[in-house]
């Protein structure tokens, strides 16, 4: 420090409102900041609730018969549309692994297939995978 009798002008720079800002900045990104770390997301395998058969997945299949309403199989099995639903239910509620494949023929309209997703999600799967045909590199 100096003390300014020369007569000259003093140039110091006055820190203390920089000091303030800087404690004004600290503060709001302490709150903005979560205190809780968050890791990942990440599937848990879960106990099976009775006896189930994880090697053979649940396929949902869409024949076409022209000129009359598709029909529904679940694992070769034949279902009504009506039956659905209900049968999806009682399958999934023994599973701990939620996943549906749902094929149909070339020929059926989407909307058919559209609905089974939903009759599915409907019966709480959480994955829907559809299945498709092999095409060959010449076809």
């Amino acid at each position: 420090m100096s003390i300014g009798g020369s007569g000259r002008s003093m140039s110091e720079v006055n820190v203390t409102p920089m000091i303030d800002i800087l404690l004004v900045l600290l503060i709001i990104f302490m709150v903005i900041v979560p205190v809780t770390p968050r890791g990942l997301s990440a599937l848990v395998p879960q106990a099976p609730r009775g006896p189930i058969d994880p090697s053979r997945p649940i396929v949902v299949q869409i024949l076409d018969h022209p000129g009359a309403l598709p029909t529904y199989r679940i694992n070769d099995v034949d279902v009504t549309h009506a039956d659905l639903l209900s049968k999806l239910t009682e399958i999934y509620a023994n599973r701990a692994e939620r996943v549906m494949f749902v094929k149909s023929d070339a020929k059926v309209n989407f909307a058919y297939v559209a609905d089974v997703i939903d009759i599915g999600k409907a019966a709480s799967v959480d994955h829907i995978g559809l299945m498709t045909q092999k095409v060959g590199i010449g076809q």
